[in-house]
C-alpha cells in the first residue's frame, strides 16, 4: 500500500505575500513619480512667476532712471509707487501691509499677470540725503573714482564720519510681487544705487 503524501499548500501563502509586497511597492513608485512631476511643475511655475515679477522691477528702474531732476525723490511720489523713507526697525517688512502703501500695479503684455511694485529710498527721513537737522540717516555708497587714495592725510577713518569723493550714491530698494492663478506668490527685490 502506498502512503499518500499530504500537501501542505505553503506555496499559496508565499505567493500571496509576494503579490502584496509587489503591489505596495508599485503604489509607492507611482506616488513617488507623481510627487516628482508635481514638484518639477511647481518649480517651473514659480520660475515663470519670478520672471513675470521682474516687470515691476524694470518699470520702477525705468522711472527712477528717467527723472531729469533727482530732487523729486526727496518726498514721496505716490503715483509712481515711490516712498522717500524706509524704516526696517519698525517691523515694516514685505509681509506688513504698510510696506505696500502706494504700490503701483502694472500688467504684462498679454494682461495675464498683475505685478505690484514699490520703491523705497533707504533713508530715515524725507528731504535731502545730507540734511543736518534732523540728520538724515541714508544708506550711501561712494561713487566710483579712478583715484589712488580714498582719504587724504589727516582725514578721519571713523565709521561714523565717512568721507566721500564727490557725491555718494543713494540706495533705492525696489520690491515687486505677483500672485499667480494657482496660489503661488513671488516677491523679487533689487537695490539700485544712483547719485542724488
Amino acid at each position: 500500500m502506498r502512503h499518500a503524501h499530504i500537501q501542505r499548500g505553503i506555496a499559496l501563502p508565499v505567493m500571496l505575500i509576494m503579490l502584496v509586497v509587489m503591489m505596495v511597492s508599485s503604489i509607492y513608485l507611482l506616488r513617488s513619480t507623481n510627487s516628482t512631476a508635481l514638484t518639477a511643475s511647481n518649480l517651473a511655475y514659480e520660475d515663470a512667476l519670478s520672471k513675470a515679477a521682474d516687470l515691476g522691477i524694470h518699470t520702477a528702474y525705468n522711472w527712477l532712471n528717467s527723472l531729469p531732476n533727482k530732487n523729486v525723490l526727496y518726498n514721496d511720489v505716490p503715483a509712481a509707487g515711490y516712498v522717500a523713507t524706509v524704516n526696517p526697525g519698525a517691523g515694516q517688512g514685505v509681509s506688513n501691509p504698510a510696506f505696500w502703501n502706494g504700490a503701483v500695479t502694472v500688467w504684462d503684455a498679454g494682461r495675464r499677470n498683475q505685478v505690484q511694485y514699490v520703491i523705497h529710498r533707504m533713508c530715515q527721513f524725507t528731504g535731502a540725503y545730507n540734511a543736518v537737522n534732523p540728520a538724515n540717516n541714508c544708506t550711501l555708497t561712494a561713487a566710483r573714482q579712478n583715484l589712488q587714495a580714498r582719504t587724504r592725510a589727516g582725514d578721519s577713518l571713523s565709521s561714523d564720519a565717512p568721507a566721500y569723493q564727490g557725491k555718494p550714491q543713494l540706495h533705492y530698494l525696489i520690491t515687486a510681487r505677483i500672485t499667480g492663478a494657482r496660489g503661488g506668490n513671488v516677491m523679487n527685490q533689487a537695490v539700485v544705487m544712483m547719485g542724488p
